[in-house]
């Protein structure tokens, strides 16, 4: 099969295509032909060992394994299952998010545990169900698990172009939200598009500086001070950040004891709980309250380019890569 593998830590450039064999599932496990596959921060990272810390389980100075194949979203077929199996069969159409059990989705077949996956809804494309999992998710958790969003209440979405950004815009106008999102102008008319409330370009406006006040802030890019979202919301406002600088992390962590004995306020890192509301997304979608936004899909021989691409977050929606063996998205 083809893979794409690395051997040492680095840009995108350190990513080789690789003629490797096909994997073979063990007594838990299930082997899954992909036909999608989507990115995320955690692939870049993985491939650049960043944040640090990621070396800790994947080798220090250089990776411990000599084939590392990144990816964390994926769609495709059940191929085979281990003995133990007992949740899959050959031929199920299956999603879901391979962070549970290592990565491994930019191949053409990966081996992962039974509970990585989720069935796919028939009317749902491979591609958009290789959008779904961990973008979907965490705007799921950051806005209901963690920022409580109920009707009538203002929120914002910083970084509101991505995948997080395009499905929590959608789940918070469904809840009856009034929204506010931010990103750069040339995303701003696909926001008014989904049900965005109100737009703002970041190089032209600071949200955190204009005088309005937010129920809660989702924030995907966790660029400024943990000081200036807090100025941002209403008395007793959510913030909820679900990915961006650690750097901008840290600090909000150690501010967290002091925000908290200060103000009514709360500083939140959600962490994602992978694969746990498929069902709930699997629900709006096959309802038609909830539609992936998907960039692309990219070919796989264009991966590169690809995530090139998102690096830049010039994305809108999910980036996704499709296998030209298949040549489908459905």
């Amino acid at each position: 099969m083809k893979a794409l593998v690395f051997t040492e830590y680095g840009p995108i450039d350190v990513l080789r295509f690789k003629d490797v064999e096909i994997p073979t599932p063990g007594d838990d496990e299930v082997l899954v032909r992909v036909h999608a596959a989507s990115l995320n921060d955690w692939d870049v990272g993985h491939v650049a060992a960043s944040p640090f810390f990621m070396r800790l389980s994947t080798g220090l100075l250089r990776p411990k394994s000599t084939m590392q194949i990144p990816g964390c979203d994926v769609a495709g077929t059940i191929e085979a299952i281990g003995k133990n199996v007992d949740r899959f069969k050959p031929g199920d159409e299956v999603f879901g998010d391979l962070c549970v059990s290592g990565f491994g989705s930019f191949a053409e077949y990966v081996c992962t545990s039974q509970n990585a996956l989720a069935y796919k809804p028939g009317g749902m494309t491979f591609a958009q169900a290789a959008s779904i999992p961990q973008a979907a998710q965490l705007a799921v958790q950051g806005l209901i698990d963690t920022g409580k969003l109920r009707s009538g209440q203002k929120l914002l979405i910083n970084g509101a172009g991505g995948g997080v950004g395009t499905f929590g815009v959608q789940i918070a106008k469904l809840i009856g939200a009034e929204v506010t999102v931010v990103d750069s102008s040339i995303k701003l008319d696909m926001l008014r598009d989904l049900g965005a409330d109100h737009v703002i370009d970041y190089t032209e406006e600071d949200f955190t500086r204009n005088g309005e006040r937010y129920d809660l802030i989702v924030d995907t890019k966790t660029n400024r001070s943990p000081l200036d979202y807090m100025r941002a919301l209403s008395t007793a406002g959510i913030y909820a950040t679900v990915g961006g600088s650690m750097l901008r992390m840290l600090q909000g962590l150690l501010l967290k004891p002091w925000i908290s004995l200060t103000s009514k306020k709360q500083f939140h890192i959600v962490g994602l709980r992978a694969n746990r509301d498929l069902p709930y997304v699997n629900e709006l979608f096959s309802g038609g309250k909830l539609v992936p936004v998907i960039d692309g899909p990219y070919q796989f021989s264009e991966i590169h380019d690809a995530l090139r691409y998102y690096e830049n977050a010039e994305q809108k929606g999910k980036v996704v890569v499709t296998m030209e063996r298949n040549n489908e998205t459905s």
